[in-house]
């Protein structure tokens, strides 16, 4: 119960963050032309509002329907559906009555905040924190792979060394780089330490997706963790923290297989070490007829954090903030599938992806990642988004003439039945699944 509060309170401060500032990206300018803000709201206060107040010509409040937020621009033909205000004269202070390109301007402003907003985040995070990679070097023991992976070549044991003639960076990426991008062909290293080039199908995504299975788990190194004064192992020159390579001449990919291949020699183990980056072997006699050699041994999967300055945290923060946006563009593509619709969910899914326990880099990092897509989404085309919008705003200054009232409203309309049945189908698979 304490990690789904944790979850829920990290994902309502982080919608309430992003929600207050795009409808800042709409109000900020909508002041500045001079346009008459009505009601500036975070979440939705149907029939209620937890707390209002007016200043000035605007009413501030905090409505208790968490699904988002809202600015009421007079004459604005909005999720309102104000009609009787739409029926009257246009007004010099109204949103209609201002030129084309100041409505466009105020139109886009939040989704313009919202990708600044999430690039500025993912440098803060990087020059704060730094970014966590878990690099070829540190994953000795590679990946376990599925099935569907085996069968296009790729074997338990591989690590990735390159894709598309590109070094990968962080070893984790190689999950979501499949099913996010375009891959032609994969480089690996095998567990005997060979190098092999895998050619990677066009629709690796949906597969991956299809299966319903991660493609690569990676697999814990295997740390010494402690050596039993004077016991074999100790007198070996095993040391903490020694990673355990090999055991008689096979390379390990987990602790079960450390416990089988032991078995191999009646009276002795010989075991590849890592330390330091550097390699031995050293041959350790059994001190009972258990095979103990005094050893405790832990999973740990070694992580390399790479720091960065003040302006190459800048740099690294753009980059991050434009793959996570076209990483989720190519991915948007999945949902026109029977695979890619099935795995849509709803306010569950997206609070799952916070951290269990209070952590400000991984909510920060998560905040900048919902901003990007909340971008995003409100740039669709369609009505009652700001894309849709803003697709009739660009006509009027194509054609110079205004799409006609009522066809706006019943657009309007639609748009809201449309995402409606998005969100009500998206929070139903989350219940489903919770099943």
């Amino acid at each position: 119960m304490e990690v789904i509060f944790i979850k829920a309170f990290q994902l309502l401060l982080s919608l309430a963050i992003l929600v207050v500032l795009h409808e800042l990206g709409h109000f900020i300018p909508a002041k500045i032309f001079k346009t008459r803000v009505e009601k500036f709201y975070l979440f939705f206060d149907p029939w209620f509002s937890l707390f209002k107040k007016k200043i000035g010509e605007t009413v501030y409040g905090i409505g208790w329907l968490p699904f988002g937020g809202y600015v009421k621009i007079s004459g604005m033909i909005d999720e309102s559906m104000d009609k009787e205000q739409m029926s009257k004269p246009p007004q010099p202070w109204e949103f209609r009555s201002k030129p084309t390109w100041q409505r466009f301007i105020i139109m886009i402003g939040g989704v313009t905040v919202n990708l600044i907003l999430g690039f500025l985040i993912y440098s803060m995070v990087l020059f704060v924190w730094g970014k966590n990679v878990v690099t070829v070097e540190n994953l000795n023991s590679g990946f376990t792979v599925s099935e569907s992976m085996k069968k296009i070549g790729f074997e338990d044991g591989d690590r990735i060394l390159k894709i598309d003639g590109n070094d990968l960076e962080d070893q984790i990426q190689i999950n979501n780089i499949l099913v996010s991008r375009s891959v032609d062909v994969v480089e690996v290293i095998r567990s005997n330490e060979s190098r092999e080039i895998i050619n990677i199908p066009d629709n690796i995504g949906l597969e991956i997706i299809s299966a319903g299975v991660v493609p690569f788990a990676p697999n814990v190194n295997s740390v010494i963790d402690s050596v039993l004064t004077d016991s074999p192992a100790d007198f070996s020159d095993i040391k903490k923290g020694d990673i355990i390579n090999k055991v008689n001449g096979t390379k390990i990919l987990s602790f079960d297989e450390f416990e089988e291949l032991k078995k191999i020699n009646s009276d002795y183990i010989e075991l590849e070490i890592i330390r330091n980056g550097s390699q031995f072997s050293t041959v350790v006699p059994f001190e009972s007829m258990d095979k103990l050699i005094g050893i405790i041994i832990k999973p740990d999967l070694k992580i390399t954090t790479k720091k960065y300055g003040f302006f190459e945290s800048i740099g690294e923060g753009y980059d991050e903030a434009y793959w996570k946006l076209k990483d989720y563009i190519y991915q948007f593509g999945y949902v026109f599938s029977k695979e890619g619709v099935s795995q849509l969910g709803g306010f569950a899914t997206i609070g799952n992806i916070f951290p269990a326990k209070w952590d400000w880099k991984g909510f920060w990092e998560m905040t900048a990642f919902l901003s990007i897509i909340l971008a995003f989404m409100n740039f669709l085309p369609i009505p009652a988004l700001d894309g849709g919008h803003l697709v009739f705003l660009t006509y009027e200054m194509v054609t110079g003439k205004k799409p006609n009232q009522r066809f706006l409203e019943i657009a309007q309309m639609v748009g809201i039945i449309l995402l409606l049945g998005l969100f009500f189908y998206a929070n139903i698979m989350d219940i489903f699944r919770f099943l």
